[in-house]
């Protein structure tokens, strides 16, 4: 991994499988990160689908770099993030660097990501219209 990286994790060229307690401990380091059937993931959410894109593409060219691929799922905005190391059956250090490498491109590709606001997870109804009495 190297300076490719831009910050060198202490483990990220160890490719044993990780203990639960060295994972919990790794993932304090990264709270935006969880663990959940053998994986960490994370979901980003970016401005629009074309900055989605563009965070995906980048994802690609480390991923591609370092030859470890995470499993990516998008949806317009959001970006889920799946890592764990095949070859090791599980959770290794090499997750763990691919990880910070991840935020370090969401950063570059989106400076100022778009978080939702408080209770944003309704709609509003739509200007003009009226909302039903109770």
């Amino acid at each position: 991994m190297g300076a490719a990286c831009g910050r060198h994790a202490p483990w990220s060229d160890r490719m044993d499988r990780m203990s639960e307690a060295e994972i919990a401990s790794a993932l304090e380091a990264l709270p935006e990160w969880s663990e959940s059937g053998g994986e960490i993931n994370r979901t980003y959410q970016l401005k629009d689908f074309i900055e989605s894109m563009k965070f995906v593409n980048a994802i690609a060219a480390a991923a591609e770099a370092d030859q470890h691929h995470p499993d990516i799922l998008v949806r317009w905005n959001k970006v889920r993030l799946s890592l764990s190391t095949h070859d090791a059956g599980g959770i290794t250090e090499k997750d763990f660097a691919m990880a910070i490498r991840a935020d370090s491109i969401a950063v570059a590709v989106a400076p100022s990501p778009q978080r939702p606001a408080p209770g944003a997870g309704s709609k509003s109804p739509k200007s003009g219209t009226r909302s039903p009495r109770k």
